[in-house]
């Protein structure tokens, strides 16, 4: 009789574990249990549509500082598989991909369906069978088997992967198993900000700005997007990852500081006194005079350092001139929220990583019970690194299921 393997997840690290399974060894009953009528959902949104597949990072030690948890843990795994290995994969199952400049890595299709027609292609070829609208309502260890009871079927399993993701209702049957959850909260969202400074300017962005959340360790650099909301882009999502679990305890409540141009306050005072002597006769508001710095944000700056409008560069006080070099260096915001994303939905939080193997994903706590991706206390910050984590522990979980 075949040893059945319970797929709870029809997500990306329970397709991909589930194909890595059937492809090393065939004679497994495979079960994949989706809550929803739709399957990779979270792929299908994910790059904008065009799905961030990983990043192209090759060095396992470089690799794991993109994860403010799991750095230690993943470390063992990705000398296993990378994202050279990824991209091999992909590329072995049709789906060629491309490095764009910034390192992350799509399909050359630019469109997530070819990641789902992917694995749902693979999936079917390779015989696992797929159970829609299965919501799981109880998780339960008899003896060496698991009894999955979902809101209409039962299901027996030799070995059972959750692959669930953020899923608080997942999370608290892993509890009834015995398992420590860490309380989940989120990881990557944009700082709400109500600021006369960025209020009617959305869409501006800057391409190297320094940013620190003032009283703490931590603090970020690179590009900065002025939404609707407040300030987002790679720089605050990655401070938002880091900073987390002390931004959650703060109630989101805390003040930030952009440094604008990645200079000290010194360099831009110097370069604005010349400024003064070389444009005496224009008016300082009508063009901004760093090409880092948007027409936009740059008015909303000068105004900011009590600076008029119709003011020439030849009027402008010391004062004044000290004013503009703190905005550009040293602008301090007060953060009252945040917004996250929605679809694209990253939490801190999940499976203790004490109580896994991470030679194979596996319980420590329970045998033959495995949990690849984000359901584990594991997240990165964006650009393609949390869908890495899904495929290098898929791999690694999948070929130990199909020992």
């Amino acid at each position: 009789m075949k040893q059945k393997i319970i797929i709870i997840g029809g997500g990306a690290a329970g397709f991909f574990t589930s194909i890595i399974i059937a492809e090393n060894n065939p004679n497994l009953d495979i079960i994949i249990l989706e809550k929803g009528d739709k399957v990779l959902q979270k792929v299908k949104v994910s790059g904008g549509g065009r799905c961030n597949v990983t990043h192209a990072c090759f060095t396992p030690n470089e690799l794991v500082e993109f994860y403010p948890r799991g750095k230690k843990e993943l470390l063992g795994p990705f000398h296993q598989f990378m994202t050279g290995d990824t991209m091999e994969w992909f590329e072995n199952h049709g789906v060629p991909l491309k490095i764009e400049e910034d390192n992350r890595i799509f399909p050359e299709s630019n469109s997530s369906q070819t990641i789902i027609d992917c694995f749902t292609k693979n999936a079917k070829k390779n015989g696992v069978k797929l159970e829609l609208n299965q919501n799981v309502q109880s998780i339960e260890k008899k003896e060496d088997q698991f009894i999955i009871k979902t809101s209409n079927s039962i299901f027996l399993a030799d070995k059972l992967v959750i692959a669930s993701g953020s899923n608080p209702k997942i999370w608290d049957l892993i509890i009834k198993l015995g398992h420590k959850v860490i309380a989940p909260v989120p990881s990557l969202f944009t700082f709400n900000i109500n600021d006369e400074r960025i209020k009617e300017i959305p869409g501006v962005s800057v391409p190297n700005a320094e940013i620190q959340i003032i009283d703490s360790k931590f603090e970020s650099n690179g590009p900065v997007l002025i939404t609707h909301w407040g300030l987002s882009g790679p720089a605050i999502l990655k401070l938002s990852a880091f900073g987390a679990l002390f931004l959650a305890e703060k109630n989101y409540n805390y003040k930030v500081k952009v440094n604008w141009l990645s200079k000290s306050k010194g360099t831009v005072l110097t370069k604005l006194n010349i400024l003064k002597r070389e444009n005496t006769k224009k008016k300082i508001i009508l063009r901004s005079m760093f090409k880092d710095i948007p027409k936009r944000l740059w008015e909303k700056l000068v105004l900011s350092s009590q600076i008029r409008q119709d003011q020439r560069w030849a009027d402008i006080s010391n004062k004044q001139l000290n004013q503009l070099a703190d905005q550009l260096t040293n602008s301090v915001f007060k953060a009252y929220g945040k917004t996250t994303f929605k679809e694209e939905f990253v939490t801190a939080g999940g499976v203790d990583l004490k109580e896994i193997n991470f030679k194979r994903f596996e319980s420590k706590l329970h045998k033959n019970l495995f949990f690849p991706g984000e359901v584990l206390n594991i997240d990165a910050v964006t650009g393609g690194f949390n869908f890495q984590n899904a495929w290098t522990s898929g791999f690694i979980a999948g070929k130990a299921i199909a020992e």
